[in-house]
């Protein structure tokens, strides 16, 4: 009877290994391709025009600046572990509270709207970068790339010129994030984490000098809509998405 049910649970398991994979490998492929912008950049030799920026700060001004008015060496420490770690923390997480609660559909649906998310936002990047705050307005430093030279190259090598600003993904990844932890789990504490390093991740795209208000409205506006398709339209994506796979496997 254990054989039984050791072979049983082992199919069971690799059913549903089966079927989160080919969504884990589309992440995985998306996110290695938006992080590869400086080679596609000199690939097909494309100049950004930063002019966008200007126009920002027609709108905005200096506002991003009041976030910097409380500044000190332990709040930008602390922001910056948020920033950096907290953020991946988050995005890891709930991929690993789907796969501990066996919850297919949600993974489904989390990879789907990562991946819309990665896919809208790397255009902008690519022809309308904006440069960060910390580099543009007078009155905001870039505490974050100032920190130390191994976390300035580090952040050079995925973001080359300091302008994957509009939208922000740190707002949309971590927010997206919420959606689904808070709306397709049951997990009070969970929820409460989520909640808890969204918010905090929100303030420090402000406090460290990356972000405008207009990328973290742009942010937020794309996560709800991503999470919108992802979950509305989640049944004709994986159909279309496992006949496709399955037909190159």
């Amino acid at each position: 009877m254990k054989i039984k049910k050791s072979l049983k649970d082992n199919g069971g398991t690799y059913s549903f290994l089966f079927e989160i994979f080919p969504y884990l490998l589309l992440v995985s492929v998306i996110y290695i391709f938006v992080k590869s912008q400086g080679v596609i950049i000199t690939l097909l030799d494309i100049s950004p025009d930063y002019d966008l920026a200007k126009y920002i700060f027609l709108i905005e001004g200096n506002s991003v600046s009041m976030f910097q008015a409380f500044s000190n060496p332990l709040l930008t420490y602390v922001s910056s572990f948020v920033y950096i770690f907290g953020f991946s923390f988050l995005l890891i997480f709930t991929f690993v509270v789907f796969i501990l609660t066996r919850q297919v559909r949600a993974l489904q649906e989390y990879s789907i709207a990562v991946t819309i998310i990665y896919i809208v936002a790397f255009p902008f990047y690519l022809f309308t970068p904006v440069k960060v705050t910390g580099y543009t307005l007078p009155n905001v430093s870039p505490l974050l790339y100032n920190l130390s030279p191994i976390i300035y190259n580090g952040l050079r090598s995925v973001d080359p010129f300091f302008d994957n600003c509009f939208p922000s993904l740190h707002a949309a990844l971590s927010f997206l994030a919420m959606l689904f932890i808070v709306f397709r789990t049951d997990l009070k504490r969970v929820k409460v984490v989520a909640v808890t390093i969204t918010l905090a991740i929100q303030f420090t795209i402000f406090y460290l000098g990356i972000h405008w208000i207009s990328d973290f409205i742009g942010g937020i506006i794309l996560a709800v809509l991503s999470y919108y398709v992802a979950t509305r339209y989640h049944d004709r994506i994986v159909s279309k998405f496992d006949i496709t796979f399955n037909r190159n496997h």
